[in-house]
């Protein structure tokens, strides 16, 4: 594919940290009793710098289903700058009418994805009720009878689910969300490839924490892998989509309200309790996408 060629060509090499010069290693070694606190504040912006690099839990090669997608523009980027080639983007309205009726803009996000030969959009997908993707009714196409054949996904994402308005009341709106989540993982599993991971990105603070995602995610037979802040700076293009669509202004106009990429957000990697990890992908760094997984199941900030 022509755009995955282009992110080899475009490379950029990875940086060593621990790199040194011997040619000055002992004007270094002599200045270090005099000034240490240098190399502490080297070793803290280091430490920040690894830190605020976003990580990106997909390869380009993966095959990727995103559950939910409203307006489509997280898919838009996949595919747009992270050159990934085989995306199925999901939403849970039954047609294009529908759509644009909630995200006007969604047209433009939806012939970005389309260009791309081996990505699509399927409309009419509920979380709670998809039929498993595997390689019984070939590729990228949804089974139809539930549990038959392998699953053939290797990254399923879910950015913000959420049920939407249903209560005020708070521990119903709970509820109801993390019925939404329990039902998502228990259709999601089996789609899931060799080495296949779940992703879930969620608000930080209340009332997302206590919805207690790593809680039902082990009822439901998975594991946290592990978590990490969420950045939506690293998908150009991407905006957060609300559940009930655009906020309009009191003339009708587009605009307004909270913008969810400003809040803080943290995403969760999930993967089968059985131990079916290997060939996990790698959640990359940056642009560093050689860089190999170090089985850490801390979480990062």
């Amino acid at each position: 594919m022509g755009k995955k060629r282009k992110i080899t060509q475009g490379a950029r090499p990875q940086k060593n940290a621990n790199r040194t010069n011997s040619s000055d290693s002992g004007k270094r070694q002599a200045g270090s009793m005099a000034k240490p606190q240098n190399q502490d504040q080297k070793q803290k912006n280091a430490s920040t710098q690894q830190h605020t690099e976003p990580t990106i839990p997909f390869s380009p090669e993966d095959k990727i289903l995103l559950v939910g997608d409203g307006d489509l523009s997280f898919a838009a980027s996949l595919v747009e700058h992270h050159y990934c080639a085989d995306v199925t983007a999901t939403v849970f309205e039954k047609t294009p009418d529908e759509l644009l009726e909630k995200y006007p803009h969604a047209a433009d996000n939806i012939a970005k994805i389309e260009a791309e030969e081996g990505c699509r959009v399927m409309f009419g997908v509920d979380a709670t009720k998809m039929a498993p993707f595997t390689n019984r009714s070939g590729r990228g196409k949804a089974s139809g009878s539930e549990g038959a054949g392998e699953g053939i996904i290797d990254r399923i994402i879910f950015n913000f689910p959420h049920v939407g308005g249903k209560s005020t009341d708070v521990n119903r709106q709970v509820r109801y969300n993390q019925e939404l989540l329990v039902s998502f993982f228990q259709r999601a599993i089996p789609s899931l490839s060799l080495g296949g991971s779940i992703i879930v990105t969620l608000f930080e603070g209340e009332p997302y924490t206590l919805w207690n995602i790593r809680d039902l995610a082990r009822h439901s037979g998975l594991q946290v892998e592990r978590s990490f802040r969420f950045q939506a700076s690293a998908y150009p293009g991407y905006h957060h989509a609300r559940t009930l669509g655009v906020v309009r202004t009191r003339s009708g106009e587009v605009g307004g309200g909270w913008k969810g990429e400003d809040r803080a957000s943290r995403s969760y990697i999930f993967v089968k309790k059985d131990g079916d990890k290997a060939p996990a992908a790698v959640p990359q760094r940056g642009v560093k996408r050689s860089r190999k997984h170090d089985d850490d199941s801390s979480d990062e900030d």
